[in-house]
């Protein structure tokens, strides 16, 4: 192996090695803000949730608002892939089904996360506001086009398109946000892997019928 792929080679296991303890740092942090907010929660306490000492967090991060920042710029950023099929796929229900099926996994694998946007726009969203302006403006710009095409052609009923997918939000995030509720309500426990699939394919049955399609057969 020559210098240049050495060097190479040891710049690759150092990104590497940088964006585990990245991705380590930032699941901590969701948790942490996720429990106690902004203004509770403190960069030792993270630093005891990633079982790292607190000067790795400041390496990384340097303050605890552009932690913060990053946490809920990484939650946004896979709200806003999981509605990749609605860019790919021209049938409604296909793209439908996936996006809320999409979705759902997201509140199931990313509760905290969820629960620590929540709370910022509960509060106002003054640290996010120029993400709700900016980017999460544009790409419901994007969606609503589709969405109006797929009236233009007769493809579902009549719907203001931001209502359908606030509607999608506000059903696929309660799993995350009220997951304490809904465990309650379950017996004292989370919900399993078949009722993850049936809470799925009801509210894609519901929210599709409502829009006047077919929901695709799941086998």
């Amino acid at each position: 192996m020559s210098d240049k792929d050495t060097a190479a080679a040891a710049n690759g296991k150092k990104t590497e090695i940088r964006l585990a303890a990245e991705r380590r740092i930032l699941d901590a942090a969701e948790k942490v803000f996720a429990e106690r907010g902004f203004g509770g929660a403190s960069m030792q306490q993270i630093a005891d949730r990633a079982e790292l000492p607190k000067a790795n967090l400041h390496y990384y991060f340097s303050t605890k608002e552009a932690l913060y920042r990053q946490v809920v710029e990484r939650i946004l950023t896979i709200w806003l892939d999981a509605a990749d099929s609605l860019d790919v796929t021209e049938d409604p229900a296909t793209a439908l089904a996936s996006y809320i099926d999409t979705k759902m996994e997201v509140s199931r694998k990313h509760p905290a996360g969820s629960k620590v946007w929540a709370a910022e726009v509960m509060h106002g969203a003054p640290v996010i506001q120029v993400y709700l302006e900016t980017t999460l403006r544009e790409w419901m710009a994007g969606r609503e086009y589709i969405v109006r095409r797929w009236i233009d052609d007769g493809l579902i009923v009549p719907i203001e398109p931001r209502y359908l997918f606030y509607m999608i939000w506000a059903t696929t995030q309660h799993y995350a946000d009220f997951a304490h509720q809904i465990n309650v309500l379950n017996d004292g426990a989370p919900m399993s892997d078949d009722d993850w699939l049936a809470a799925k394919r009801d509210v894609v049955a519901v929210i599709l019928r409502g829009v006047g399609v077919i929901p695709p057969r799941v086998e």
